[in-house]
This record gives C-alpha cells, structure tokens and sequence, in this order.
C-alpha cells in the first residue's frame, strides 16, 4: 500500500513564512472573484452548540475552490470568555484535502488565518465599496480580527485619524498602543461606540456583544459613508437600513443560515427589513465586475460578512504552497 503522509503547520511554522498582509488580501481578492465567476463549491456553514453553559460554539466551514483545485473544511470555537484564560476566542484548524483523492494534504492551524481573511474580506470591500478618499476609521471591537481591520484597511487609505474602542478599557487602552507602534501614527482610544463611529468615513462594527445592543445608530451614517458590520450578536439599530444607499453580503444564503440568533443584521433578516431584494449584490459579483460597487461618493454602503470558508481554504493553500516550497511543518504519517 502506497504510503500517504500530511503536513502539519502550527503557529509557529506559518509565522517563519513571511507572509504578508498583502499577500492574504490578494489571495482573498482572487478567491471573490472566483465566487463572482462561479469557479467554486461553497457550502453553509454548520454550528455545533456544545451543553457548556454558554460559553461558547464552533461553526464547521467546508468548501472546494476549482481554480486552485484544493478542498477543505475549517473547525473554529467562538468562546468570547477565553481572555480570562489567557486564549483567543476564535481558535481554529483547517483541514486541506486533495480533491482527485480525497487524500488528506495538510492540517494548518487557522486561528491567524481566521483573524487575517476576516480583515482582509473588510478591506477588499473597502476598495471597492468606500470613497477613494476615505480619511477617518472607526472601529468597535479590539479582537484579533480587529487589529488586521485596522492594519489593512491602513494600508490601502492611510488615515489621518483612527477612533477605535471596546468594552474593557485594558483590552483597548493596549490595541491602541499597539497599532499606533504598528503603524507609526496615533489612535484615538475612546470609551463609547458614539464618539468613535460618529461621522466616521469607514465604519467597522466587530463587538462580542452577549444580547443585542445598538451600538451604531444610524445618524451616525454621513453621507459617503461606509460599515461593515459583523458581530456575532447585533449591535445594529433596527431601522439602520432606512439610511442605507446599498446593502452588499458576502453571500446571500450564508447570510440567511445558521443559528437564526447569530449575525450582525439577523434582527434585519427575522423581521423581514432584510431581504433579497433589498441587497445590491454579493461581493464576488462586485469583485468580478459584474455588478457596480460605489457609484458615487454620497451613497451611504453596508457590507455585511459572515466569513466564507473559500477565504479560509485560499489563505490556508497559499500558505501550505509556500511551506511546501520551504519544507517548513512538520510531516504526519497518516496511513
């Protein structure tokens, strides 16, 4: 019998690669238009609901994306109590397949990778959906996925000024410090969602709200603005869509899917304010040019992501191309 082996990839190796936050926003900007073309297989998510009290979930992701001819499936938790144990609270792996075989390729650990699409998926929505000439960010939430919000939508507008907050003043007072070492300018660190959001160019919503709360109203919402919202739990004001110009998804039936208490603007959707005709487009239509994005600099656009796992598995292939370019991991005997 033909022996099969895999490679594993931890923290660690991925982190030896190299790769850059342009890197995993080409590789996501490639994938959406892959999605636009219909060169993939993506499938819904599931969640599984542990009997733990509350604590936390996981959401199983699976896709196949045709172009790179690579299958998979991500397992990430969302335990948003984990900084009292010193952990992340979105840690995940994914799980690469080859999809002539079904032979399994690699298992990479996906906590960065989750962290960085997400930012990167805020980011290629800001390229085509916000004003060219953006100038202010602000941002709720100082999760992992926020610091890659912040650094990439930065590097495509250079911000003259950038708000940011978060319930714990210690987990914000540190992203603050963070970012502007990072980055090399300062950052407002504010103690309410208002002032930070209030007028902002570009708007991003990434809160862990435990019940819905509206953080962003909608006089917040200027003329040629642009949000992105994606919290777990809503923290959207109810008739925020009656100011919105365009409402684009990342995928209308992922946006219907799962848990019906989970999603940024499932108050929207249950309601029935949410519909499909109500929403522009999908970004991968945006992405492939076959349906407009911004239109002109006084549309107010919301993008609504809830996380595609074709982002995770190009990100993911990316990486394992370049660890198996470096002979970086370490091989696992499967059979």
């Amino acid at each position: 019998m033909t022996s099969v082996w895999l490679r594993y990839l931890n923290a660690a190796d991925i982190d030896s690669l190299g790769v850059t936050g342009a890197d995993i926003v080409d590789a996501v900007e490639d994938v959406l238009h892959d999605h636009g073309e219909d060169r993939v297989v993506f499938e819904p998510r599931t969640h599984l609901v542990p009997d733990n009290g509350g604590k936390g979930h996981f959401n199983v992701l699976r896709g196949h994306l045709s172009s790179q001819q690579v299958s998979g499936v991500k397992v990430v938790g969302d335990f948003v109590g984990n900084f009292e144990r010193g952990l992340p609270s979105e840690m995940a792996l994914i799980l690469l397949l080859d999809p002539d075989t079904g032979m399994p390729r690699a298992i990479v650990d996906g906590t960065m990778i989750t962290d960085a699409r997400t930012g990167a998926m805020t980011a290629v929505g800001a390229k085509y959906l916000a004003r060219k000439d953006s100038r202010v960010l602000g941002h709720i939430g100082a999760r992992g996925t926020a610091w890659w919000n912040v650094v990439l939508l930065d590097s495509l507008f250079d911000f003259a000024e950038i708000r940011v907050t978060s319930k714990r003043p210690e987990s914000r007072e540190a992203f603050g410090e963070q970012l502007s070492e990072h980055l090399g300018k300062p950052v407002r660190v504010l103690d309410n969602a208002a002032d930070t959001l209030d007028g902002a160019d570009i708007m991003v919503e990434a809160s862990r709200l435990v019940e819905p709360e509206p953080l962003v109203r909608k006089e917040f919402l200027r003329p040629g603005s642009f949000l992105v919202p994606y919290g777990t739990i809503s923290a959207l004001e109810l008739d925020l869509l009656d100011v919105v110009d365009k409402v684009v998804v990342d995928n209308w039936r992922e946006s219907q899917s799962g848990n019906p208490e989970f999603g940024a603007l499932r108050p929207q959707l249950n309601a029935g304010i949410l519909t499909e005709e109500r929403v522009h487009a999908e970004i991968g239509d945006v992405v492939a040019g076959k349906r407009p994005g911004r239109e002109n600099d006084d549309e107010r656009v919301l993008f609504w992501h809830r996380g595609l796992s074709t982002t995770d598995l190009s990100v993911a292939n990316m990486i394992l191309r370049r660890a198996e370019a470096a002979d970086v991991g370490t091989m696992l005997p499967y059979r």
